[in-house]
């Protein structure tokens, strides 16, 4: 698979870069119904669809190769989330491997004393909000991509941020009882531009069937907006 374009600079010949901060974009990724449905009891409404979730597990750990940076260690992604989309996940596989995990809580503490422990990349590193957690990542050179990737009050405020540029998308077509909704509709929105097939492949590093996916009777297709 080809390699990822960049979205951060970390490109420099001082001695003292990786303590310089650097421009920073962010990626929302996720899935949704036609009526902007991404959730129920928190959890996904649809069935356990492998190559959706196989999906989202390669785009958010894949990273250039070879390594970028000016220290040669190895570059990591970070995924930014609200507190109940860590508690959604099963704690076997939190932090998400691969992945500088954040958490964006207002009650730091409380998170801090249900963690039995820290991993190194991991994390997760906990976050007063969006811009805190950019804050925190400034400063951490080895992190290429930073991925948004809930729930519904974390998109939102990431949507009103200059620094997210990019949508990714994975449109359910079919209909599922939710409580929880994408608040945007990026396809009747003039501020995002669904992109071709071609950039999205060279975004992700993903081969995509234009023609969509099937799997345990969804329909569903993989789809990149961009902020006009």
């Amino acid at each position: 698979m080809s390699d990822p374009p960049q979205d951060q600079s970390t490109t420099s010949t001082s001695s003292d870069a990786s303590t310089m901060p650097k421009p920073q974009s962010l990626t929302l990724i996720l899935a949704a119904t036609p009526s902007l449905g991404i959730g129920k009891n928190g959890t996904l409404p649809w069935p356990q669809l492998k190559k959706e979730m196989g999906y989202f597990a390669r785009v958010t750990k894949r990273v250039s190769s070879p390594p970028l940076g000016t220290t040669g260690s190895k570059r990591i992604n970070a995924v930014i989330m609200g507190r109940k989309t860590w508690d959604s996940i099963p704690p076997k596989f939190r932090p998400l491997k691969d992945r500088l995990n954040i958490v964006v809580t207002r009650d730091a503490g409380k998170l801090e004393e249900s963690l039995e422990s820290k991993s190194e990349p991991e994390g997760p590193i906990i976050a007063s909000g969006i811009l805190d957690a950019l804050k925190q990542l400034e400063h951490k050179p080895d992190v290429e991509r930073i991925y948004v990737i809930g729930g519904a009050s974390v998109y939102q405020t990431a949507l009103e941020l200059p620094q997210t540029t990019r949508v990714l998308l994975t449109k359910i077509h079919g209909e599922y009882e939710c409580d929880t909704f994408f608040p945007v509709n990026l396809e009747e929105s003039a501020v995002w531009r669904k992109v071709d097939k071609k950039k999205l492949e060279s975004f992700t590093g993903e081969e995509v069937d234009e023609s969509g996916v099937e799997e345990r009777e969804v329909n569903f297709e993989f789809c990149l907006f961009e902020r006009e």
